[in-house]
């Protein structure tokens, strides 16, 4: 009996072997390279260890994050909106500029 239950144990928990530790630095928890938007925090998960963290708290602070990325991307994005039409009314003025001075 003994011997079924440590079989089923070792089934359902493994053998007690342990991955290799990760490199110094590295982290399962994966961001994409380049921009971070809100999308990629919310997406975020942690390992959870023995001593992990209160869940509820992390993700608070995930979503607070994501929101702000969130803002910060549309005022970023409105921002140089703006700043591609003021280029094209300068460009527009320096145009007008050249063409007055030719006419002289």
């Amino acid at each position: 009996m003994a011997a079924a239950l440590f079989g089923l144990a070792a089934v359902v928990f493994g053998r007690g072997e342990e991955l290799a530790p990760l490199p110094p630095g590295a982290t399962p928890t994966r961001l994409p390279a380049g921009e971070i938007d809100g999308d990629d925090v919310r997406d975020l998960r942690f390992q959870q260890a023995l001593r992990g963290y209160r869940m509820e708290e992390v993700d608070w602070a995930l979503d607070r994050l994501a929101d702000a990325l969130d803002r910060t991307g549309v005022e970023r994005d409105g921002l140089l909106a703006r700043v591609a039409e003021l280029e094209a009314e300068l460009a527009a003025v320096m145009r007008e500029g050249v063409r007055s001075e030719g006419e002289r």
